[in-house]
């Protein structure tokens, strides 16, 4: 019967064992061209639903002050994530969940319910791998583990107006963590992994990438000396009831910053309860009238013109000076002639104001410019301000006065310590640097030398001599320096808040050689009185002492068998 069908229709049969054939050979074709031509197709695919990149956290750079202490540093930290989408199906472990977590079981509920659609969460961040692992070791449904690094700032409150911070990704956000970030941050590398359709790890294939750590990074800043800044300021606060302080200490020769201490602080591994002013880096945020703190620049504009000598007198009586409607007033007693010294010992704005109109106010502007008063340092730091010089094109007499005796411009505490360092430096003046300088750095003279040294020698007659600034002296060291009070700038209008002063200090040490710059700050001292002499005079006296007992300086005013003695013991007090 076969037989006759197939001798009826022999076409039939002959197509349909050929459709047979070439669809047996189409699928053979397939099969090899998968398999063995465009196999990278099916791998591609396959590789699409089960393997995945997971990033390798690079090691955030170490911070180290001068001396190589460690001042930031990262440590291994584990975070727990989950599916949320997954996890809708697990409800009956939600509880169970929760308690491992420490967390509230109607809490995690709400959280997962409101991200439902997303296929990532952190259930928690920043656990130590012991906790870790205990709560991965009960296997819970749907919770899963990366490893992640986490700042530690062993200094804590003492270093963190310097330091700053990272956030919770570990990238910086707060002070030398923000603007040497690409040099600290490293990059992350890449480990290839196999995982299920629901995102379950199957196999650790390999590292594609591995991660690079960031580079360490060593601060000018000297740890002994910023705790002992940071000690004293806040003791000074405390004692005065004052409002805020700052404190800054530069090394002459080379601009680098030893310590720069700010009250109030924070505690940068804690910031839970943070206020944002305790946040501000004072010494480089918050902008002054810096008061007689700048006379010792208006006499060296007056000895570089070559019309005064330290000798030169000016008749001060009665101690006020009437310009229009505006009166100068000289807060401490004249005895009707003071020289040049006499005025920066008795802090006469008379006096300097009229070695001012002789002098006229462009040579006293660009004295204050050179020095880097209300110029840019070069730092860099994130959020420092620049302050304001005022230049007019022709100088009035109240301007003119004003800008002698250290009103009517506005500079930071790191200004004026920079300033206040190249009149120690001979009249030279070299960048500031709050990284550690292994060289000298090239400097540019903008005092002349004989008129640095002369201003040297005439502030420490205003810290020595009878009626001086007896309260910043140091036992065993000759020390130069000038006492400001300036009035606060009302906020939001004009004039001055009544009864709000700063008190200021800036000096250096030891006179013979002189090797530390310092900067006190203290804002709205309310007990003991608020004249710079006698609130930040003290703090500049105590701190210089440690200071240069740290730094092996070699004592310049002791009896001369005792200063052969010390000499021969210190040495010459070398760089830190």
């Amino acid at each position: 019967m076969m037989k006759l069908e197939g001798a009826l229709y022999p076409w039939r049969f002959r197509v349909v064992l050929g459709l047979l054939a070439l669809m047996v050979g189409a699928i053979s074709w397939r099969i090899v061209d998968l398999h063995v031509i465009d196999r990278a197709f099916l791998q591609g695919q396959g590789d699409a639903r089960s393997v995945r990149h997971i990033p390798i956290p690079a090691h955030r750079g170490l911070i180290t002050d001068r001396n190589g202490e460690p001042l930031a540093v990262s440590t291994p930290v584990t975070t727990l994530w989950t599916n949320p989408k997954d996890l809708m199906g697990l409800r009956d472990h939600w509880p169970v969940i929760a308690k491992a977590l420490g967390q509230d079981p109607k809490i995690f509920a709400q959280r997962i319910e409101q991200n439902a659609n997303r296929e990532f969460m952190y259930l928690v961040r920043g656990l130590t791998p012991e906790q870790g692992q205990a709560i991965l070791s009960q296997k819970l449904p749907g919770v899963y583990s990366i490893e992640e690094f986490r700042r530690f700032y062993p200094a804590g409150e003492v270093t963190a107006h310097v330091v700053g911070f990272t956030d919770v990704d570990d990238r910086g956000r707060e002070g030398v963590e923000l603007s040497f970030d690409e040099w600290l941050a490293g990059v992350p590398g890449k480990r290839q992994v196999l995982k299920d359709r629901r995102g379950r790890l199957i196999k650790d294939v390999q590292v594609a990438r591995n991660a690079k750590p960031g580079k360490t990074l060593a601060l000018s800043i000297d740890l002994r000396l910023q705790y002992l800044a940071h000690r004293e300021l806040r003791n000074a606060l405390v004692e005065n009831g004052a409002k805020a302080g700052s404190l800054v200490i530069a090394d002459v020769k080379t601009g680098e910053i030893l310590a720069m201490a700010n009250q109030p602080t924070y505690n940068p591994n804690n910031r839970r309860n943070l206020q944002p002013a305790a946040m501000r880096n004072r010494a480089m945020i918050d902008v002054f009238e810096p008061g007689s703190t700048v006379k010792p620049f208006s006499i060296s504009a007056a000895l570089e013109s070559g019309r005064w000598k330290p000798e030169d007198k000016v008749d001060v009586y009665p101690g006020t000076l009437q310009i229009g409607r505006y009166t100068i007033r000289d807060v401490s007693r004249s005895e009707g002639v003071l020289d040049l010294t006499g005025i920066l010992i008795k802090s006469s704005n008379v006096g300097v104001s009229k070695v001012a109109f002789d002098i006229g106010a462009e040579s006293i502007y660009r004295v204050m410019q050179q020095v880097g008063l209300g110029q840019d340092t070069g730092l860099g730091f994130p959020g420092e301000r620049v302050g304001n010089l005022p230049n007019h094109r022709k100088w009035p007499k109240a301007e003119t006065a004003t800008l002698a005796y250290g009103y009517g411009l506005s500079v930071t505490a790191i200004q004026l310590a920079h300033a206040y360092s190249v009149l120690a430096n001979n009249g030279r003046s070299v960048p500031l640097s709050l990284t550690r300088a292994d060289s000298l750095p090239d400097g540019v003279q903008v005092i002349d030398e004989s008129v640095a040294k002369t201003l040297q020698g005439m502030l420490q007659q205003v810290v020595e001599a009878p009626g001086g600034v007896f309260r910043a002296q140091v036992p065993g060291y000759h020390v130069s320096g000038k006492s400001g009070t300036a009035r606060k700038a009302s906020v939001g209008s004009k004039g001055y808040t009544q009864n709000a002063y700063r008190s200021l200090f800036a000096g250096f040490a030891p006179s013979s050689n002189p090797r530390i710059a310092m900067v006190v700050v203290i804002d709205e001292p309310s007990k003991a009185g608020y004249f710079g002499g006698l609130v930040s005079a003290p703090v500049f006296g105590k701190v210089m002492a440690g200071a240069l007992r740290l730094m092996n300086v070699a004592p310049d005013n002791l009896p001369t068998e005792e200063q052969q003695t010390a000499t021969a013991v210190t040495g010459k007090g070398g760089r830190i």
